[in-house]
């Protein structure tokens, strides 16, 4: 295989975006012409090299201009037949699955095509054309009736490689699909942008707001799963046909999604034909319909997890973080104590107790604590606390508090929450007022989840009233209990406490004060970044529930259900909305270590995260019946799975971020 660099990838998808601006202005355009060019350009030669992430890269380009240029058959075809005619251009192909007929319906691109290769059991034949009968609908250009002409090439294979070059097309055409949508969507945010109705901009609205957030995260994750496959396809990984079937799996249903979606936002004015939306419409719902043109053996990704026994396929994280992965399993089988263990804090300086650990071993580290149950309270102190003192504490306050939450000596609550002032916390109002080398706090708080044994609470509080609402803020570290403090337990459906709190004339030294006077909104929410992070890292746990589910239906295969049932087309998207809330949580630690992403991909990776979670539980409920009701794995994660969605921002607080973050007007 010929791996490109992300940066040749980014290249060669702009040349080909930039030639098609030229060569296909609409889709009354003609193949033919865009076939000449694609051949010219040496688009036609990427199946020759392997190059698929080249491939993909083009093909995406296509979808966003609804052009159907068959270039993953093309491909596909190089890679099966050793004929330099498909490279020049002038053997044009175009592919099918051999059901024994003298000819092949809903063909695309047929008027363009000079043959026609048929997959079939261990080989592949290639036809000349005989006719070609346009079969006008969605499709536009049309779909063709295609009847063979006579038998010009036989090619015997290895079963294998017909199920590859299958699910090579499907990849193609899903991520054609995709790319469609999501033009169709960036034009409906910048619609939602300029558009106003009732004296402001529509994308203001919530409503709006919210269907193009979900959209971004449908094109977002959709890409992603599709980087996932490719990268192990050239990296020659037997994964990566799983990993490519469930990047499809996803894109078949957010295709429409987000097609749709688009629309609603666009109305009226994307209806019409003089507008892109209708023809992107028109190519989404016609690639996402041909997919199942390309059935395969081993079938969808549900029957692959079932059938063979094994679990998603693994996100790997670099030969570094691979190893360290191996040390903290080594670590948990023996039972090793974790504070002991040099694990909490580990992605501290070393000047501070740390190891600087890379954002990839501390996502080995939550998801191995995850998976083999290790409760992630043990990581919260270092996590939320820890970091935030390592960034704006003092030396004194490193070198007092540090230590304690290293070895496990740090019992804390979160006072964030208040009052009507829930994920908003520009405007809560708990007060803090100086006097002389203390402060004095009063206020409620609320949620605070095991506060009633805590020794320490995170505060946050309004230190200056008369600032706009982001500048006030101070944060605090509060020992308690202490004098003026006070407690209210609730018991939550999850059966943990949560409490609300009460500070009446609280005093705190000002060397509890974490960051500058009036400086708390960067200590938060550098914070809530790495508490959405490590939010997002409950897939981990959720990966667990998701195999101990596959494990109680393959010890009783008839509640799945045989191939083709509903229990496994849910199996099957579960599967693929998890695999995405994965790779989600491994892009939002990137990129939140590296100074960006709470915008963006640490929300997308909760929201996923949490409601896949929610998901995975009720289908565990639905599909075990009674069993899954019993005291244990499955009724403990739907009572606690709501928590997640609400919990650390609310998932609609998220959405909110994500569309500021795609330029949404508030």
């Amino acid at each position: 295989m010929t791996a490109l660099t992300k940066h040749e990838v980014l290249e060669l998808g702009a040349a080909v975006g930039g030639v098609l601006d030229r060569v296909w202005p609409s889709p009354h355009g003609s193949l033919s012409a865009v076939w000449d060019v694609a051949a010219a350009q040496g688009w036609t030669a990427l199946g020759e090299v392997g190059t698929l992430g080249g491939a993909v890269a083009a093909v995406r380009e296509l979808g966003r201009r609804a052009c159907p240029l068959p270039l993953m058959d093309v491909y596909v075809a190089a890679r099966l037949l050793d004929d330099d005619r498909i490279v020049e251009g002038e053997l044009r192909p175009v592919v099918a699955v051999d059901r024994g007929d003298a000819g092949v319906a809903a063909v695309e691109a047929a008027e363009a095509a000079t043959h026609v290769l048929l997959l079939g059991s261990g080989e592949v034949r290639l036809f000349g054309i005989d006719g070609v009968t346009p079969t006008p609908g969605l499709a536009v250009p049309s779909w063709s009736e295609v009847r063979l002409g006579a038998e010009t090439a036989r090619v015997t294979l290895d079963e294998n490689a017909v199920e590859e070059a299958k699910t090579l097309l499907r990849l193609g055409l899903a991520v054609r699909a995709m790319a469609a949508a999501g033009r169709a969507h960036e034009l409906a945010v910048e619609h939602a942008k300029t558009r106003h109705a009732f004296g402001k901009p529509i994308g203001a609205f919530q409503a709006v707001s919210h269907r193009c957030a979900n959209a971004e995260i449908d094109v977002v994750a959709a890409r992603r799963l599709v980087e996932e496959a490719v990268r192990l396809h050239e990296l020659d990984d037997p994964a990566w046909p799983l990993a490519s079937e469930l990047a499809v799996a996803y894109a078949k249903a957010a295709a429409r999604r987000v097609q749709l979606a688009a629309h609603h936002t666009l109305a009226a004015i994307g209806f019409f034909e003089e507008h892109a939306a209708p023809w992107l419409f028109r190519r989404v719902h016609a690639d996402v319909l041909r997919i199942d043109e390309f059935p395969l053996s081993a079938g969808e990704p549900a029957d692959v997890l079932l059938e063979r026994g094994c679990s998603l396929p693994r996100l790997e994280l670099g030969e570094t973080a691979e190893r360290f992965r191996a040390e903290v399993r080594a670590f948990l089988e023996r039972g090793g104590d974790f504070a002991a263990g040099g694990y909490l804090g580990m992605a501290w300086p070393p000047e501070h107790g740390g190891r600087g650990a890379s954002a990839e071993e501390l996502m080995v580290l939550h998801e191995e604590l995850r998976y083999h149950g290790v409760d992630p309270k043990v990581l919260a102190a270092a996590d939320l606390i820890g970091n935030a003192i390592v960034r704006h504490g003092t030396e004194e306050q490193r070198r007092r508090i540090l230590p304690l939450i290293a070895t496990g000596k740090l019992p804390f609550y979160l006072g964030y929450s208040e009052p009507e002032v829930g994920s908003d916390l520009a405007h809560l109002r708990t007060r803090a007022v100086r006097d002389g080398d203390e402060w004095v706090i009063d206020g409620q708080k609320l949620w605070g989840s095991g506060a009633h044994l805590a020794e320490w609470c995170w505060l946050a509080a309004r230190t200056d009233p008369g600032a706009e609402p982001h500048a006030g803020i101070t944060v605090f570290l509060v020992r308690v209990p202490c004098p003026g403090w006070e407690a209210q337990q609730h018991v939550g459906l999850s059966g943990e406490i949560a409490c609300t709190t009460f500070f009446d004339g609280v005093r705190v030294p000002d060397t509890g004060r974490i960051g500058e006077v009036n400086g708390g909104w960067k200590v938060i929410t550098g914070a809530l970044a790495d508490e959405r992070v490590v939010m997002g890292g409950v897939t981990a746990h959720v990966h667990r529930q998701f195999d101990d589910l596959l494990e109680e239906l393959r010890r009783d295969p008839g509640r799945a259900g045989p191939r083709g049932s509903a229990v496994r087309a849910r199996i099957t998207a579960l599967a693929a909305r998890l695999q995405a809330a994965r790779i989600l949580v491994n892009a939002s630690v990137r990129a939140t270590a590296g100074g960006g992403g709470a915008r963006r991909e640490a929300p997308m990776a909760k929201i996923v995260g949490a409601e896949v979670y929610e998901d995975l539980c009720e289908a565990a409920l639905d599909i075990l019946g009674t069993q899954a009701a019993l005291a244990g794995t499955f009724e403990l994660g739907a009572r606690l799975s709501i928590k997640y969605v609400v919990g650390g921002g609310t998932n609609d607080i998220q959405r909110n971020l994500i569309a500021r973050g795609i330029g949404l007007p508030r």
